[in-house]
């Protein structure tokens, strides 16, 4: 019915604890459940032969050494055995509704593609799956300790497979590729729905130590820039408010909800972030003064922030 496919961090501290309770997860989702991890970071293949699933170590890579989304999806499906795929950041934990989501949406479209916030929960320990009501026992510590995720941070893709044939060579694992996907699936005028008060997706916090550069580089540095350019501005920025159908207890509806909101406004201090950031570019570079150095400035655009992991 679904072919999962990831692009795991490195297998060791806590990411491989996060990791590794993350592809548990998926592994009960359905007993036809294909699955495939991708790159050759370390401890990938290993834990791919563990835990008996499908492991592609090339994918392309840029300038950086960071993986390309178009090359990873393109590569996904190919080898995909079903028609129905899903892009997972390897750090969120699936449960049993996500199928039936699925499921939902298979019923009323061909042409699809399912997101949906997904809710910060701090697991420090490896999950115990093989002891009966584990998922009962996540569920009721997310009830106390779990923290919903903002609107543009999307951090699972379930669509048909031939819905993207045709992608940039965004930087993964960089800001705003997510937010593309969301873009050109509604400019295919396929059904785009939010899945976020039906599928409890778990994202596990951590922190980005296995970034150069940290939160910062990740979500505005010289790539996170690049892929912008790529996506064709901040236009093509679309988050889960953009979505033609959300997905409730009662069924699939037309989202109705308005476009503007107080998330909207935060896309002004991008935009001219963004702007800055690029057309000073050249400039900071031959000066060597980069996005790190920007965030020493004692300027509120850029200052940076106490990172608390997540």
């Amino acid at each position: 019915m679904l072919t999962i496919f990831a692009l795991p961090k490195p297998f060791n501290g806590h990411i491989e604890v996060i990791q590794r309770n993350a592809l548990g997860s998926w592994l009960r989702l359905d007993p036809n459940c294909q699955i495939i991890l991708f790159g050759d970071e370390e401890g990938t293949e290993d834990v791919a032969k563990e835990f008996n699933v499908e492991h592609v170590s090339q994918v392309a890579k840029n300038e950086f050494g960071t993986p390309i989304v178009s090359d990873l999806f393109e590569k996904a499906r190919r080898l995909a055995k079903h028609n129905i795929m899903s892009y997972v950041n390897s750090d969120i934990i699936l449960l049993n509704d996500f199928i039936k989501a699925i499921e939902i949406v298979r019923k009323n479209s061909i042409k699809f593609l399912m997101v949906g916030q997904v809710w910060n929960l701090g697991v420090r320990e490896q999950l115990l799956f093989d002891q009966s009501g584990w998922e009962s026992h996540l569920r009721n510590f997310l009830k106390h300790e779990g923290e919903i995720r903002e609107i543009w941070a999307t951090d699972y893709f379930a669509f048909s497979r031939e819905l993207y044939t045709d992608m940039p060579p965004f930087a993964l694992g960089r800001a705003f590729f997510d937010n593309w996907l969301i873009w050109k699936a509604r400019n295919l005028r396929a059904t785009v729905v939010d899945a976020t008060h039906f599928v409890t997706a778990i994202h596990q916090r951590h922190d980005y130590s296995h970034v150069s550069g940290g939160k910062d580089w990740a979500h505005h540095g010289d790539e996170a820039m690049d892929n912008i350019r790529l996506a064709g501005g901040l236009s093509h920025r679309y988050s889960i408010l953009d979505t033609t159908h959300f997905l409730s207890r009662s069924g699939l509806k037309r989202n109705l909800r308005k476009r503007f909101s107080w998330e909207r406004l935060k896309l002004l201090k991008w935009r001219f972030r963004y702007y800055f950031l690029d057309m000073t570019r050249p400039i900071r570079h031959l000066f060597g003064f980069n996005i790190q150095n920007i965030q020493k400035i004692k300027f509120p655009l850029f200052r940076k922030k106490k990172i608390i992991e997540e």
